[in-house]
């Protein structure tokens, strides 16, 4: 039984000593540590673009209704408490909404050229 196990032994050390195929990739941790690094950074900045679209000061849905109400009837932006730049009332928060729906399309129009570029390549 102990003949068993130090065969096992050996061949695996075996294994660990023989030379790399120069064939197969390389193996690098910090390709890894980047790759896992960009994915949390990336993740990262989709919630934070998602999040002042969607959720900050009420979000911009939330403004879309009293801004064509505004447009297109009688009201007044003091209907809906707008007093000035300092009291936006229901617009509350537009600047960042509006950034961040600004950035989503670049962000968007960017992986759609990207994608365009390699899907004209072919594999």
């Amino acid at each position: 039984m102990t003949q068993g196990w130090r065969g096992l032994l050996k061949s695996a050390g075996d294994i660990l000593r023989e030379d790399d195929d120069p064939a197969e990739p390389r193996y690098d941790p910090v390709h890894l540590a980047g790759v896992l690094v960009g994915c949390m950074a990336a993740a990262g900045a989709l919630y934070w673009l998602l999040w002042t679209l969607l959720v900050f000061e009420g979000g911009l849905p939330a403004k879309v209704g009293p801004a064509l109400s505004v447009l297109l009837t009688d009201k007044t932006l003091a209907d809906y408490g707008c007093c000035g730049p300092a009291a936006m009332g229901a617009f509350e928060g537009w600047r960042g909404n509006l950034s961040a729906l600004l950035m989503l399309v670049m962000v968007l129009f960017i992986l759609l050229s990207a994608y365009r570029k390699t899907a004209g390549r072919g594999t």
